[in-house]
């Protein structure tokens, strides 16, 4: 997103609670990637006009996003996954700091394997933003765990501009955007999906169940 566009949408952003700048602050000294602020405030206003009940979150870093989106609807339970064991124990420290260890349920592992051991759980939003290149594996794992009404949030699907723009130098990056960009472009063409890009922050992906009724080969 152009950079004066961001900082004019920065300041249109309400004031936040002490908690939530610590959380972002530790983030960014610390190095660890967390949903930018214009995004996670676009998530939330999704949460609050849909009132998810059932959250899951692939990808929960230090736990921050998966705070934020209780914030958003107090009364959601969420099931967050996480790989790296840093992260995971600071999520977990963050989440019982606020008191909310019965309302987010944090999972270390693997996302692949552990989304392969959950059968009976239905999630009105799944939120993937994990590793980049598994981004369509982790999409077909956490479909089918998807409430007839849900709906799925993919992160950082414009990456820094380079999906858009394949003549941009930086050659980790160009890789990257390259597996996002198949990736956009297997969700767009997804025969059960109807998918929008919104170029909020890095880019969101939401992707919705097509109606029976698109579904059906007789409309």
């Amino acid at each position: 997103m152009d950079e004066t566009l961001t900082n004019y949408l920065l300041q249109t952003l309400p004031d936040e609670e002490n908690w939530v700048t610590d959380l972002e602050q530790t983030a960014h000294n610390n190095g660890v990637p967390i949903m930018d602020r214009v995004s996670m405030q676009f998530v939330m206003q999704l949460i609050r006009l849909t009132k998810p009940g059932q959250i899951l979150e692939v990808g929960s870093a230090t736990g921050y996003s998966a705070l934020r989106m209780l914030q958003a609807n107090p009364g959601a339970k969420i099931v967050t996954i996480e790989r790296d064991r840093q992260r995971y124990n600071q999520a977990i420290r963050n989440v019982r700091e606020r008191g909310l260890q019965y309302h987010i349920r944090i999972i270390y592992g693997d996302a692949i394997d552990v989304l392969q051991n959950m059968t009976n759980d239905a999630f009105d939003l799944v939120l993937i933003d994990a590793a980049k290149g598994k981004y369509q594996r982790f999409f077909e794992l956490s479909t089918p765990l998807l409430a007839s009404d849900g709906f799925v949030l993919t992160d950082n699907v414009l990456f820094k501009g380079y999906v858009a723009d394949s003549e941009k130098q930086h050659p980790r990056y160009q890789k990257i955007a390259q597996k996002i960009r198949a990736y956009n472009d297997w969700l767009i063409n997804h025969p059960d999906f109807t998918t929008t890009i919104v170029p909020v922050g890095d880019g969101i992906a939401i992707s919705k169940t097509k109606e029976r009724k698109e579904l059906s080969s007789d409309a």
